[in-house]
């Protein structure tokens, strides 16, 4: 379950970073609004799957769940054009953190 839960926080730690750009330095409500919450859950989520995963790999892979998120977002929203370097940098992320799980 602790895995299940740090996926979740992984998920709304890419909701956060997306809308701390959208809410353009917390001057749009909305975006700023869930930016906070969805960062609040984020955290707690993450010290939660902390009670039984080891904090290294725990942080490891929440952050990287959240980079490969907001990397696809942003590629996919026309926001960053992308090229075989990046592509092969994120799928490196994403290898790096199935093998910190299954280690």
């Amino acid at each position: 379950m602790a895995w299940v839960i740090l996926l979740l926080a992984g998920v709304l730690e890419a909701v956060w970073a997306i809308g701390l750009k959208r809410s353009n330095g917390f001057s749009e409500w909305g975006p700023a609004l869930y930016t906070v919450l969805a960062l609040a859950a984020s955290v707690w989520l993450l010290g939660v799957a902390m009670r039984e995963i080891p904090i290294g790999i725990a942080y490891a892979i929440w952050t990287a769940i959240g980079t490969l998120l907001v990397f696809i977002f942003a590629v996919l929203s026309g926001g960053q054009t992308i090229n075989l370097m990046q592509t092969l940098c994120v799928l490196g992320l994403v290898a790096c953190g199935l093998g910190l799980k299954f280690a």
